[in-house]
């Protein structure tokens, strides 16, 4: 009874929203009836809470509710799995690997060893004698005495089989593949937008070094390299540090994040294979933070000739405001409230992405006319914590003093 008492309570102190508490906002013209979704870009998710918990949508002055949403995540599921009935056939090695239920795609094999180049080619079936459907051939390599990178992924189609067949056709013993990491099938490809961001190219010895500053509480969900044409084949690798700038001037940056990464460019003809394999972006780790923060990119060209990028993109993944639109109606998105929590709608619990929803575009960010601040509606105490303390301290010096007088008191009748 008492629990419950506490959660009345606290829900009756939670503040509400109110129009004139909102700092900023944002025009939405529905184009027709039903599912409509619109673009939030990085100016909404810098001026609203974290977590975008102050966002709320009007129609006039009527609250409609809505859910945000990811567009084909970018970061996937991944298990690794064991090897079986590992062993030679003539000259292929040969092993298997029962898949779980759902799509997957891209396979990663766990090879010990370097300097290497094979080609794996996997059949699919229900079972392990029924695996003999073809479903592709790939080049995998190591040039670690080269500098020219490692990349042992399978790129495989979105696949359901449940057990899966490789035959190596190479040197590779079948005790150097231990087992192979799964990456679930996306439904569709991510979608990004760009973060706008000032880059400021550095050259630091032999490392090309990129910084830039992203808005507070802004998601980077990928770094973008545009390469130069020449070399035509190279592998570096990248370290990425984020630092949260001061609060004040008297104080330093705060280390937040470190990460790293290679970006791998090769084209070229092996021992008659064929090896195209390029990979020139980055995903950092998927933090927003409350403060803005600093980026060193920093790429290692080792003894190579410096990589001279023509840019580099900073992207943050797709997020889309959902609602349900009336016909002709001009909506209005708010937000700038921090004291708001997030709201809870029985929208986003029954939504269902639909693939012909309205696309509806946000207007200019504008300053709310009527904005005031918000009061303090904080207890007094907690508005002051200073004079709790200078009170306390008052308490323990009356405290000591009537002590020290009653001992003396005390002596002189003794």
């Amino acid at each position: 009874m008492k629990l419950a008492v506490a959660l009345l309570l606290a829900l009756a102190a939670a503040p509400t929203a109110d129009l004139r508490y909102f700092h900023y906002e944002r025009s939405i013209a529905a184009q027709a009836a039903g599912q409509t979704c619109a673009v939030l870009d990085a100016t909404v998710f810098s001026h609203a809470a974290s977590d975008l918990a102050d966002v709320r949508l009007y129609s006039g002055a009527q609250e409609t509710p809505y859910v945000v949403r990811d567009v084909a995540p970018v970061s996937a599921s991944q298990a690794k799995i064991a090897l079986v009935n590992a062993g030679r056939r003539s000259t292929r090695t040969v092993f298997d690997a029962a898949m779980p239920a759902g799509p997957y795609g891209d396979i990663d094999l766990a090879v010990a060893g370097q300097d290497f180049l094979a080609t794996v080619t996997v059949f699919g079936g229900s079972s392990a004698a029924d695996a003999k459907t073809r479903i592709g051939t790939y080049t995998i390599f190591d040039f670690t005495r080269q500098r020219l990178g490692r990349s042992t992924v399978l790129h495989l189609p979105p696949s359901t089989f449940s057990y899966l067949h490789f035959e190596v056709n190479s040197s590779l013993a079948p005790g150097q593949f231990m087992e192979l990491t799964m990456k679930r099938a996306a439904a569709s490809e991510p979608r990004f937008i760009p973060v706008p961001v000032s880059v400021a190219w550095q050259q630091k010895g032999r490392d090309t070094v990129a910084v830039f500053s992203v808005p507070p509480r802004v998601p980077v969900d990928r770094l973008l390299f545009d390469a130069p044409p020449e070399p035509k084949n190279f592998s570096r690798d990248v370290s990425i540090e984020i630092a949260e700038e001061p609060a004040s001037r008297e104080q330093q940056a705060q280390p937040a994040a470190q990460s790293g990464g290679s970006l791998l460019r090769l084209h070229s003809e092996r021992d008659g294979q064929r090896i195209d394999e390029e990979r020139v972006y980055l995903d950092p780790p998927r933090t927003a933070y409350d403060r803005a923060t600093q980026w060193t990119v920093t790429v290692h060209n080792g003894d190579d000739m410096p990589l001279r990028f023509a840019a580099l993109h900073v992207l943050m993944l797709q997020r889309q405001l959902c609602f349900e639109a009336a016909s002709g109606s001009t909506y209005t998105l708010r937000y700038g409230d921090p004291a708001l929590d997030a709201p809870r709608y029985d929208y986003a619990r029954w939504f269902t992405p639909q693939a012909g929803a309205a696309h509806a575009d946000l207007g200019p960010e504008q300053t709310n006319a009527r904005w005031m601040a918000r009061p303090d509606q904080r207890a007094f105490t907690e508005r002051h914590p200073a004079l709790l303390w200078i009170a306390l301290v008052v308490v323990v010096a009356v405290l000591g003093f009537v002590a020290v007088r009653t001992a003396r008191q005390l002596n002189t009748s003794a």
